[in-house]
């Protein structure tokens, strides 16, 4: 490993750290207040959000050792608006935007805290795959539901059969989109910008960046 300047090491590795903890905290504490509204949906998102945010920090028993706040803040920020958004589609936008997001943290942690090297086209791809196909489970989810249940998921995306599959497609792209453009933060962002070694005491950087 090149040598580097220890003390700035340090510093830019507590403030992410402090950074990255307050924006844990924000995540935690609307996954708290989603479940205590009975928004199950975004609950789960919250808390999922945050489980992961939590794993480096518990695998490697160092508060110091979190991912780039900024990634961080870009995976809390569609679950803030889910919360908050007053129209249907909104939510929706949200939701497939807080899928990639989870998307993109897992492909951040593995970057980071493994020996796993992604390249840029696999990686997008990565993050576009996995948000096509939360969407596609959630789409059968609701179809099933709705058969077995007699719940209206699907009947609330339109008034007829073609509405309602115009719909479902428009998720799809959306979803598309979203995973794409994580990926792409991913890229340009961490891997290009970040300067993700200078937060990550040497302790728990990856045998192969040695």
């Amino acid at each position: 490993m090149a040598e580097v300047d220890v003390g700035a090491l340090l510093r830019d590795a507590r403030l992410n750290a402090a950074l990255a903890w307050v924006v844990t905290a924000v995540v935690v504490v609307t996954a708290i207040g989603s479940f205590l509204t009975g928004d199950l949906l975004w609950t789960v998102f919250a808390g999922a959000i945050a489980a992961l945010i939590l794993v480096p920090p518990v695998a490697f028993r160092s508060p110091r050792t979190m991912l780039p706040w900024e990634i961080l803040t870009l995976a809390a920020l569609p679950v803030l608006g889910g919360t908050l958004a007053t129209f249907q589609t909104s939510s929706q936008i949200a939701a497939y935007l807080s899928v990639a997001a989870l998307a993109l943290v897992v492909v951040v942690e593995l970057h980071t805290f493994t020996s796993v090297r992604m390249t840029p086209g696999f990686a997008v791809a990565f993050v576009a795959i996995t948000t096509m196909a939360v969407a596609g489970v959630w789409a059968a989810a609701r179809w099933s539901s709705d058969i077995l249940f007699g719940t209206v998921f699907l009947d609330a995306l339109g008034p007829t059969e073609a509405a309602i599959e115009r719909a479902i497609m428009l998720e799809f792209v959306a979803s598309t989109i979203a995973g794409v453009v994580a990926g792409l933060v991913f890229e340009f962002y961490v891997r290009r910008r970040a300067r993700i070694d200078s937060r990550v005491p040497e302790m728990v950087e990856p045998e192969g960046d040695r």
